[in-house]
């Protein structure tokens, strides 16, 4: 049995890091919950830790969860397009687009995880937790823009179609510790590697938009690596009432260097800090409810706050105050609820609702990033399948959700970003 586990882990830990797979993320570009039970909840647990993902909101918790093994995908659909309005002016120095309404390719990501934690002794624990934290993806077909696409790469000789990927992958080294019998403190050690390749933006290159045009699209994929860390609490401040807190330092990433004539910084693209806090109230036979609110810090990363305009006129892409996203932080809130029905079922739903991060002067850039959503709505069950082991299952659903506004280089048109979401998610654990 042991060799078959051993087995298991290097195959799931290998499969994992070989696949980090690109979606468009739910709050911002961050996915809206890490695991499945947190997912069927909204996202909600940094005072319920459920299994060795735990760690991806709350090291805290891990010292709760026992030994175990979790490993499992989430099949994701993001469904985005944008649509202009408005004939583009001619004006010199203008950047008009095709009026047309244009759907993203590329709808389905699996994006797998996988978690293992390991009981010291009876207060102590470490654990691995190996999770995809978001990214953005669009893929738009040559064909928009009469042929030339989106942003008329195809007319300046690179290519026609326009889009971006982004991948993220979290590898979470955790110890955890108890303090008493309610309450606990955890510190990850995290690796994070990312991947990124933007096409069809030849058009600002030729037009003077970018420090370096050679390191401003069509090269492929460029990856780069970094690290972090994150600090837990979680500890009883009234009978039944747990309090959870969490602390995610920003990441100092490489350079992306074959996109330093695009990103801000010479292709830099760090991943913003995050903080999390919440309740888990335990109702007894009546079930659980948690509520965390959770701070995205998006505005502390020059590639992904700075705004279009001014900083398109007085510096060029790629420069320290190069253009970006223009990016807002958001604060996110998340609801949940867990009750069992027997000894082998217990249920979730849960519901989450942020603020999407893009003003509505922001919206050129942001076709190609288009991370609008901001309600979810979540679903989710887990089935015992014997003493040790058991099957997890969640869904989640994000109505349609649009930002509209001017084009900022061409101001008599419209651009109106939009995207639907859902996810179903599976796993199996194992209990050791």
């Amino acid at each position: 049995m042991k060799k078959i586990n051993k087995r298991l882990l290097a195959t799931a830990v290998a499969a994992a890091l070989a696949l980090p797979t690109a979606a468009h993320a739910t709050n911002g570009y961050f996915a809206h919950g890490y695991g499945t039970k947190n997912k069927g909840l909204g996202g909600a647990g940094v005072a319920l830790p459920q299994d060795s993902l735990a760690a991806a909101t709350n090291p805290a918790g891990m010292v709760w969860v026992g030994d175990r093994m979790d490993l499992g995908a989430a099949l994701f659909s993001p469904q985005r397009e944008y649509t202009v309005t408005g004939a583009p002016s001619g004006a010199p120095g203008s950047f008009g687009l095709t009026p047309e309404t244009v759907e993203s390719d590329s709808d389905y990501f699996l994006i797998p995880h996988f978690g293992r934690n390991w009981m010291l002794d009876a207060n102590s624990a470490v654990g691995i937790s190996i999770y995809g934290n978001g990214g953005m993806n669009t893929d738009y077909p040559a064909s928009a823009g009469g042929g030339a696409g989106t942003f008329f790469g195809g007319a300046f000789g690179g290519e026609a179609g326009a889009g971006v990927n982004l991948e993220q992958l979290f590898v979470d080294a955790t110890y955890s510790r108890k303090i008493d019998d309610k309450s606990s403190w955890g510190a990850s050690a995290i690796l994070a590697y990312q991947r990124f390749e933007a096409t069809g933006l030849t058009a600002f290159g030729a037009q003077g938009f970018s420090s370096d045009p050679t390191k401003l699209t069509d090269n492929g994929t460029d990856d780069s690596f970094g690290f972090g860390f994150k600090l837990g609490y979680q500890g009883e401040v009234a009978p039944g009432l747990t309090l959870g807190a969490s602390y995610q330092s920003e990441m100092a990433m490489d350079e992306f260097s074959d996109y330093a004539g695009l990103f801000a910084e010479q292709g830099d693209f760090d991943i913003p800090a995050t903080w999390t806090l919440g309740l888990a109230y335990d109702m007894g036979n009546s079930g659980t409810v948690v509520f965390d609110v959770q701070e995205i810090m998006y505005s502390d990363v020059a590639s992904i706050a700075n705004p279009l305009l001014p900083n398109l006129q007085t510096a060029q892409l790629g420069d320290s105050a190069g253009a970006g996203f223009g990016w807002e932080d958001i604060t996110v809130y998340k609801l949940g609820y867990q009750w069992a029905t027997s000894a082998e079922w217990t249920w979730r739903v849960g519901y989450n609702h942020g603020d999407q991060p893009i003003p509505n002067s922001e919206v050129l850039f942001n076709i190609l990033a288009p991370g609008v959503m901001e309600d979810h709505f979540t679903f989710g069950f887990t089935k015992s399948t014997g003493a040790d082991s058991e099957f997890n299952f969640a869904a989640m659903y994000s109505p349609s959700n649009s930002v509209t506004g001017a084009n900022p280089l061409d101001p008599g048109q419209t651009i109106e970003l939009e995207m639907t979401q859902w996810e179903m998610e599976a796993s199996w654990a194992w209990k050791f």
